[in-house]
């Protein structure tokens, strides 16, 4: 497709067809005359994929998986054939992402792919100097020792997408990273926040999946209901603020009102509000610093009968697990990522109770420490770790 001059932002929405993607496509149309989507991709969601590609008329398409031109999936060729006479051009392989972001018209990219498979594009947008809205915060997780130094080194900026860490990022302009006392994640408690501790371990996939206030992708929503997703935002804190372990508090909000806060050496606490609603982060990471009319929803004040606080307990012991990665460093977060993607898994598949999940990833991630942890990683290292973890996790309940 011929580039055309245009004052609009140009975005590159990775992971599209999950929910981060849907959204990011919502606030794009919302703000149609601020920017145009370059280019949507997906794993496997060919048939959702076309169905976006032909609503909002993308540079590109690509779909992230194995297969070639010459020797095509069921998926890719099922793409390829309603793609023709879209004038939409079309990019696969494993390494699709990558040679989207790499693109010199893209501006922006939304980094929404779920887990491990989204650290490739993410570095490769760092190295191309761009702009990353973060949703995958597995990229930090497992390369953040990697990711921001390459971000710094090539002037790419990276905001976070995370409700957590957006809410951290707005806060951060009432002040400077050397003025936090301490910041505060927010945890919503997810569906099993009132639950005794014997009933949690036996709980079922339904009730697991059943989030009481976000709407969000299988994998992320179970993560939510060990709160791993916490301890993984724990390690994602650390590396986008540079902070120590001792720095960060996670605090059980069950309205998911406030969506994170600071607290400031002065006493002062900072606090970003808004509806449980991933727009506003979407769009607070494209437009930054500036803010324009949204189309989230908006909190409605007079309906708001209670904010409540609570400490999380022994019942969730995956935070003490973002804490560790953070004191470790190295190859830990790599091998804590890896493991939990496939515990996760494997409980949805119902080859685990969801008591076994994190217990998986700790008796992974002690085996590593003992045999095979590596201080200074590089990138190549880090990959080990994530396969062997993976491998370790398969068969540690066999």
């Amino acid at each position: 497709m011929t580039a055309t001059k245009s004052k609009k932002k140009r975005v590159a929405i990775l992971g599209a067809t999950g929910s981060i993607g849907t959204n990011a496509i919502d606030v794009c149309t919302h703000l149609a005359d601020r920017f145009e989507i370059h280019s949507l991709t997906a794993c496997t969601s060919w048939k959702k994929l076309y169905e976006q590609a032909v609503a909002t008329q993308p540079w590109y398409v690509g779909l992230n998986d194995n297969s070639t031109s010459d020797h095509p999936s069921e998926n890719l060729r099922a793409l390829r054939d309603h793609l023709l006479g879209t004038g939409i051009e079309l990019v696969t392989g494993p390494n699709a992402m990558s040679e989207l972001v790499r693109q010199p018209e893209v501006d922006i990219v939304v980094a929404a792919v779920v887990g491990a498979a989204g650290l490739a594009p993410c570095i490769a947008a760092a190295e191309a100097g761009k702009t990353i809205a973060l949703a995958n915060k597995e990229a930090l997780v497992v390369a953040g020792s990697i990711v921001m130094p390459t971000a710094r080194k090539h002037n790419a900026t990276i905001v976070p997408v995370d409700s957590e860490h957006s809410a951290i990022f707005q806060s951060l302009r009432s002040g400077v990273e050397k003025e936090i006392r301490k910041i505060i994640l927010t945890a919503s408690g997810g569906p099993f926040r009132t639950w005794p501790k014997s009933k949690i371990e036996n709980a079922s996939v339904d009730e697991a999946l059943a989030h009481p206030n976000w709407k969000m992708g299988p994998k992320i929503t179970i993560d939510s209901a060990t709160m791993m997703n916490k301890a993984l935002e724990i390690i994602e804190a650390h590396w986008l603020f540079d902070l120590p372990a001792e720095k960060i508090e996670v605090l059980i909000h069950p309205q998911s009102i406030i969506h994170s806060m600071i607290e400031f050496v002065d006493g002062s606490v900072i606090a970003q509000l808004g509806t449980p609603d991933m727009r506003t982060p979407i769009q607070y990471a494209l437009t930054h610093p500036e803010r324009y009319d949204g189309c989230s929803t908006r909190l409605e004040w007079s309906k708001i009968k209670e904010m409540t606080f609570e400490q999380p307990d022994e019942r969730f012991p995956s935070l003490q697990l973002g804490f560790e990665v953070i004191r470790l460093g190295g190859t830990s977060g790599a091998v804590v990522n890896a493991a939990n993607e496939v515990a996760n898994e494997m409980f949805r598949s119902g080859k685990l109770r969801f008591g076994q999940i994190v217990q998986t990833v700790r008796e992974v991630l002690e085996r590593h420490k003992r045999n095979g942890f590596v201080a200074l990683p590089t990138l190549e290292q880090l990959l080990k770790a994530d396969h062997w973890a993976r491998h370790e996790a398969r068969h540690l309940n066999d």
